[in-house]
């Protein structure tokens, strides 16, 4: 078999695979036995049928396959062997392979086009400024976050008189004919859009009777609806005045900064005095904010490696064929529309490739499964579980393991991180301590 290489301009070429007789008769002899083995064919006994009549009905199919297969084969050692860098997938030339009589031919040739990775340089070095932000933690930040913990962490207490915040539950009657009376209603004053109608409820007392309009209150159907147990569409109908007869007001209360507190926000390892509890909880936010701090300086370090890089030529009429074909759902105007953005990604992936390569780095299973371990810290988060032990975080990660999907993209995630990693050690970086505020800033400016 023999593969050649004509190239077209430095981004395009066209690779011409000829298959011959020697290239593949062995094979095809050998795929005709097994079919002759195995056939059912009526008339004949297993492994009796005459081997013309397998090949008149099977002969064909098996050279197709076996060509298709060589060429397979030779295209991808051809590519390995020259070390080419292609983009995308090489695609059939139908006007440059000549046309095959299956019958007859013996020696097959197919064209294929590739396309060729644009040269560049995506190292950056010591002449490379870039800053990392390192977000101060005030001791208000940390005064906040240890208050949050313990309104997080507190009680509900039964009280006799409402105050801010506090939770209604009563016996709701709508002051109309034949008006709604809802049993266990729940109301909070806080949320209620009309400060008239909220300072009615000031001071409300246990057993008091409150008139109100709920319309008007909350000034949204959507509210009004759930607080009734009806339809939206019917709110319309409901907008006069009800009464709460108030048969409880539910208050919560803080949990106070002490040892039961610590261990419900850190379990066993919790500390154990105020003062060892505000160092955990500091040291806890900084850990956090190491996440944000992070992603700012990948933005910064692929705004810089990008840069660096430039415009780069591609072969875009290749790829944009090879979009056609590739993906069912690219429709032309789809094409058109988001084509320069497809081509900011492939520079990215390039230079993202050539620096893994160029920091020597290696992606192991443990770097993947660190990883999905902290997503799943991060979700559990979400529910107010700050502290999960490392077997769920491990479980949970496993099973996130087994989506292909997913798993492709913690990869990519994975190796992006250490690509972040190795263009911090390859340029100047200076550490730059910023408020929160003026952190949030930075994603502003333009």
């Amino acid at each position: 078999m023999q593969v050649t290489r004509q190239d077209i301009d430095q981004l395009n070429a066209t690779l011409l695979v000829t298959v011959e007789p020697q290239d593949y008769q062995e094979k095809v002899e050998k795929q005709l036995k097994d079919i002759r083995r195995k056939a059912n064919i009526p008339g004949f006994r297993p492994g009796m049928v005459p081997m013309s009549l397998v090949k008149k009905m099977y002969g064909k199919a098996a050279l197709g396959e076996q060509v298709n297969e060589l060429i397979n084969d030779g295209i991808f050692n051809y590519i390995k062997e020259q070390d080419l860098k292609i983009l995308a997938e090489p695609m059939p030339n139908e006007e440059k392979t000549p046309d095959i009589d299956w019958d007859n031919d013996t020696t097959f040739t197919f064209a294929f086009d590739i396309a060729l990775e644009p040269e560049f340089d995506a190292k950056l070095n010591g002449h490379n400024h870039l800053t990392y932000y390192e977000i101060e933690v005030t001791d208000k930040m940390v005064d906040d976050q240890m208050t949050s913990y313990a309104e997080r962490f507190g009680i509900q207490k039964d009280v006799d008189e409402y105050t801010e915040g506090d939770i209604l539950r009563g016996t709701l009657t709508e002051q109309a004919e034949n008006g709604i009376v809802k049993e266990n209603a729940i109301l909070s004053p806080m949320y209620m859009k009309s400060e008239e109608q909220k300072q009615l409820f000031a001071s409300a007392k246990k057993g008091d009777i409150i008139t109100f309009n709920p319309s008007v209150a909350y000034d949204s159907d959507v509210e009004l609806s759930s607080m009734l147990g009806i339809k939206k569409e019917d709110a319309e109908a409901h907008k006069g005045e009800f009464t709460l007869t108030i048969n409880s007001i539910s208050h919560h209360e803080a949990s106070p900064l002490d040892a039961e507190l610590f261990a419900k926000v850190y379990g066993a390892d919790a500390p154990q005095d105020l003062d060892a509890f505000r160092a955990k909880v500091k040291e806890e936010m900084q850990n956090n904010l190491k996440q944000d701090q992070d992603y700012r300086f990948g933005l910064d370090a692929k705004a810089a490696v990008l840069k660096k890089i430039g415009q780069l030529e591609y072969p875009e009429e290749f790829l944009k064929n090879w979009l056609r074909h590739s993906q069912k759902d690219m429709t032309e105007e789809k094409l058109q529309e988001e084509f320069p953005q497809m081509l900011e990604q492939l520079t990215w992936q390039l230079a993202k490739d050539q620096l893994t390569k160029a920091y020597d780095i290696k992606i192991e299973n443990d770097d993947i499964v660190a990883y999905a371990k902290n997503v799943a810290r991060m979700q559990f988060m979400q529910y107010g579980l700050s502290h999960v032990e490392d077997e769920y975080l491990t479980n949970y990660a496993n099973e996130m393991m087994k989506n292909e999907d997913q798993l492709r993209s913690m990869i990519e995630r994975v190796q992006e991180e250490k690509v972040y990693e190795g263009i911090k050690a390859a340029a100047k970086v200076e550490t730059k301590t910023i408020s929160y505020e003026d952190f949030g800033k930075l994603f502003e400016q333009k």
